[in-house]
């Protein structure tokens, strides 16, 4: 995982910074910070996150391509401009039904 936040006051677009990689997940922090952080995923078709659980609430969007995301063993398929939030210490998995890209939002509780 790159450890860079990306450069404040500047226009980006999140589809032309990360790039597919045959077989791989690929990751960019965009911001990195004690209170949660924002990361930019891409996922080739049929790469996953197996389940499991995070202790902070994160909101999935997203930005390219169609994956599945369970929550609590319940399957959810999102497509390019959808989002969902995964809640805190709640078991969940990301799977890429075909190549997709997005953003993940973690904010974490005092």
């Amino acid at each position: 995982m790159e450890n860079i936040e990306f450069e404040k006051a500047n226009i980006f677009d999140f589809n032309c910074i990360i790039e597919y990689s045959k077989g791989s997940i690929v990751s960019k922090i965009i911001l990195k910070k004690g209170t949660g952080n924002i990361t930019l995923f891409s996922f080739d078709k049929g790469q996953e996150l197996s389940e499991h659980t995070a202790p902070f609430d994160a909101l999935v969007q997203v930005i390219d391509g169609t994956t599945e995301i369970k929550i609590k063993g319940t399957s959810h398929s999102l497509k390019a401009g959808q989002s969902i939030i995964m809640p805190a210490n709640i078991p969940h998995a990301v799977l890429a039904i075909e190549k997709f890209k997005m953003i993940l939002t973690m904010i974490k509780s005092n």
